[in-house]
């Protein structure tokens, strides 16, 4: 039996740089932690943290990574040192509860790798997302795909370039504001949480393309549960469940515990 998952490989930016590689190992255990927590019987995760700054995820559902990776990317605790997520997801045939990240050797592995490795060598204006897609020439309901597999790919990277030059421009507060109504969700919620008026809190969202930056990832959530509508074991409707779990989950424990998320300067 087929078990569609998605995978990312996470390094994090300047790890090398100045006195911050204990400091971040920490972080980057309790991230692996968070991971764990966010997930917890809504999707089965493998997590590791391994090799000083990278992080490898392994889950259940084509947009799962991707969903995780786009999370960590706006409550990340250092700006100087952002993280970046090479992303791959497809069909495997082990059952992920006993699966060993640490010595897993399969495709979606080696794609996830090779899509970490292209955003490294892009230096400093990496983007933080890019996908190498698996061809899925086993499944004949996703032949159209697989025919088309290269420009799509190009497609769905050049969108995730797009949103990181929006993500690239934003000021620290129209990023920060961006983040918690990612997370709260109401603007109100917001304004409170900073102290700030309303129209304020509006005027950053609106400077800082806010809502097309969230947009852009639900609509890459939205294909990825698409793609796997076309899964043998599961419904379209049933990975929206899930995912949709997935963020009410995240949402809800961050908002829980902001001020350790978030905190206020």
């Amino acid at each position: 039996m087929s078990n569609p998952v998605s995978v990312f490989i996470m390094d994090v930016s300047n790890s090398s740089v100045e006195d911050i590689g204990g400091e971040l190992s920490k972080y980057l255990h309790q991230l692996e932690e968070r991971i764990s927590i966010w997930t917890k019987d809504i999707a089965t995760t493998k997590v590791i943290h391994r090799s000083g700054d990278e992080v490898v995820v392994v889950s259940s559902g084509y947009a799962t990574a991707y969903t995780l990776a786009f999370y960590i990317s706006r409550i990340w605790k250092y700006k100087n040192h952002q993280p970046y997520f090479g992303l791959s997801f497809g069909d495997i045939e082990e059952d992920l509860n006993s699966l060993y990240i640490e010595t897993w050797i399969h495709p979606l592995m080696k794609q996830a790798r090779y899509s970490n490795d292209v955003l490294k060598q892009q230096g400093q204006n990496r983007s933080q997302f890019n996908f190498v897609l698996d061809d899925f020439s086993s499944r004949k309901s996703l032949e159209s795909y697989h025919l088309y597999r290269r420009q799509f790919e190009t497609l769905l990277n050049a969108i995730l370039r797009l949103q990181q030059n929006q993500i690239n421009e934003q000021t620290e507060i129209q990023s920060l504001v961006c983040s918690l109504f990612l997370i709260l969700n109401q603007q109100n919620k917001v304004s409170h949480y900073l102290g700030r008026s309303a129209s304020t809190v509006s005027s950053h969202i609106k400077k800082g393309k806010c809502d097309n930056i969230i947009s852009a990832f639900t609509d890459i959530v939205s294909v990825l549960n698409s793609l796997h509508s076309y899964s043998e074991i599961d419904s379209r409707s049933a990975q929206q469940v899930m995912n949709e779990q997935l963020q009410t989950n995240i949402k809800q424990i961050v908002s829980n515990n902001l001020h350790d998320y978030f905190p206020c300067k």
